[in-house]
């Protein structure tokens, strides 16, 4: 428009002085809500800051904030000379680039032509099916995401020129804004006493256990884990050459008594847990029994690998603090996820140690994974920092406990003759033993030809145990109640 003030913007924009919001950002969500509605089309210029002051009766200074919250959030263009134009959708259509034809070339080798060391021990234990339904080991529904939102988020830090910068350097060091807001975040809901200078930032759980494994492990360490335990984690410390030596676990836990009397005759390096919810048991370790493995820890010179990788996930009552907030002998190091209730794409992994170890765990990181994404992890930080993760949990804990409720009621009605469970205080998962002789590869069999797939990964059979682990957390009331029909149908079929 060639006269942007004919334009009525005092109809469009209204300033409530008394609300908590920001002036500017009141400004700034209704010339949003105007572009998207038409109010003010693609190539509009916009009043200058002097004369859209005046038009709202506020300060210059608020116009120029709102014009550069615009300008960070994609919605308009600033042209030197020339003003402020908004942006949109712009309708012409890209040229597709030609298929190149290629005739007479020869094949690429279907083999190398030199030897190298395959690994067994690495073989990816996960399965994947087309059917409709799917039981997994208890992940988040990405449904509930709200992708739109934390698009908007990182949109608005990628155009932001201050972080331009950041994109042509190498930084595997992480985001310290990022670094500074989570170790806030821990040191409030998990009793911690960090700064980010105990951080180290990954990829993944996998990733943070991989960098241990190489810089605290060597071959012929002995390292305990729980008698059922996480299967990737055994592969990773299979592949370091060390002895894995299983410890029993009940309702409590890990058995502290079997751990004392295996110190007692060989020295242990490291004791592998997950003590908020035992992977695959869901069951939580015992407050005693905590600082009992704390004090073997002082006492026999092992370290704890804590894993927390559903913290964020408990219901009934307040989530039991990490061995890591009661540790005055830097004995434990804590790993986990952040934004596991987030889509894949905005999670991030993270390891809380002593500094010193923290010096030589970035060594390692800087190998393999020098660029980092210092972009992602400000996105992360900006939402701790506006309180936008702790709404989101709050949304998304209460669905999930739904859902959980719902379960265990579903296994009671369909399959409460034939297994038995405790509903699990948090996590996405629950634990189920079967009280008759059954052949859970063949219930699998059964129940992927009536379009529900259960991997063999949640499958625990041996002479002493027939268990599944079945998560819930991605399947909506209607998915439940079909799954579970469809698994009680095919029990029943072989029972």
């Amino acid at each position: 428009m060639d006269s942007p003030v004919e334009v009525p913007y005092k109809s469009f924009i209204k300033i409530d002085r008394n609300s908590e919001t920001a002036m500017y950002m009141q400004v700034t969500h209704q010339l949003i809500n105007a572009i998207q509605r038409g109010y003010l089309p693609f190539g509009t210029k916009l009043p200058g800051t002097r004369a859209l002051s005046q038009m709202l009766g506020v300060h210059r200074n608020t116009v120029v904030s709102v014009y550069d919250e615009l300008f960070a959030q994609g919605w308009v263009d600033s042209r030197p000379n020339k003003g402020t134009f908004v942006l949109g959708k712009n309708e012409e259509k890209p040229t597709k680039i030609a298929t190149v034809k290629t005739y007479n070339l020869k094949s690429y080798p279907e083999s190398a032509g030199f030897s190298f060391k395959a690994s067994n021990i690495l073989d990816n234990p996960f399965e994947y099916s087309n059917c409709e339904y799917v039981f997994n080991d208890g992940v988040p529904d990405i449904r509930l995401t709200q992708i739109d939102q934390h698009s908007k988020i990182y949109s608005s830090i990628l155009k932001r020129r201050a972080h331009h910068k950041i994109l042509g350097h190498y930084n595997h060091d992480g985001s310290e804004f990022f670094k500074k807001n989570l170790s806030n975040y821990l040191n409030l809901s998990r009793g911690l006493t960090i700064s980010k200078n105990n951080l180290l930032i990954t990829r993944s759980t996998e990733m943070s256990i991989y960098i241990v494994s190489k810089l605290l492990l060597s071959e012929g360490d002995t390292v305990l884990v729980g008698a059922l335990s996480y299967f990737s984690v055994n592969m990773i410390f299979q592949k370091a050459g060390v002895n894995i030596v299983s410890v029993p676990i009940d309702n409590e836990g890990i058995d502290v008594e079997s751990v004392q009397e295996i110190c007692k005759k060989q020295k242990i390096r490291m004791l592998y847990l997950t003590p908020h919810h035992h992977y695959p048991t869901t069951v939580t370790l015992s407050a005693q029994r905590r600082m009992e493995l704390l004090n073997l820890a002082h006492e026999y010179g092992f370290i704890i690998l804590e894993d927390d990788y559903d913290y964020d996930f408990h219901y009934d009552k307040s989530p039991i603090l990490p061995l890591a907030s009661a540790d005055t002998e830097g004995m434990v190091i804590y790993i986990g996820s952040f934004g596991k209730s987030l889509a894949p794409g905005f999670r991030t992994g993270f390891m809380v140690a002593p500094e010193n170890l923290m010096i030589e765990m970035r060594k390692y990181l800087g190998i393999i994974d020098r660029q980092g994404d210092v972009l992602m992890e400000h996105v992360l930080g900006e939402m701790i920092a506006e309180g936008e993760i702790h709404r989101y949990l709050k949304k998304s804990l209460k669905i999930y406990q739904e859902r959980r409720d719902y379960f265990a009621s579903l296994l009671d009605e369909h399959l409460g003759d034939f297994i038995s469970f405790e509903k699990p205080s948090g996590g996405l998962a629950i634990w189920a033993e079967w009280k008759i002789p059954v052949n859970l590869m063949q219930i699998s069999r059964d129940c992927s030809k009536k379009n529900l797939f259960i991997p063999k990964t949640l499958l625990y059979q041996n002479k002493n145990l027939t268990a599944m682990r079945l998560g819930y957390g991605s399947l909506t009331a209607e998915e439940m109640k079909n799954s579970i029909e469809i698994l009680s149908k095919s029990v029943h079929m072989r029972s």
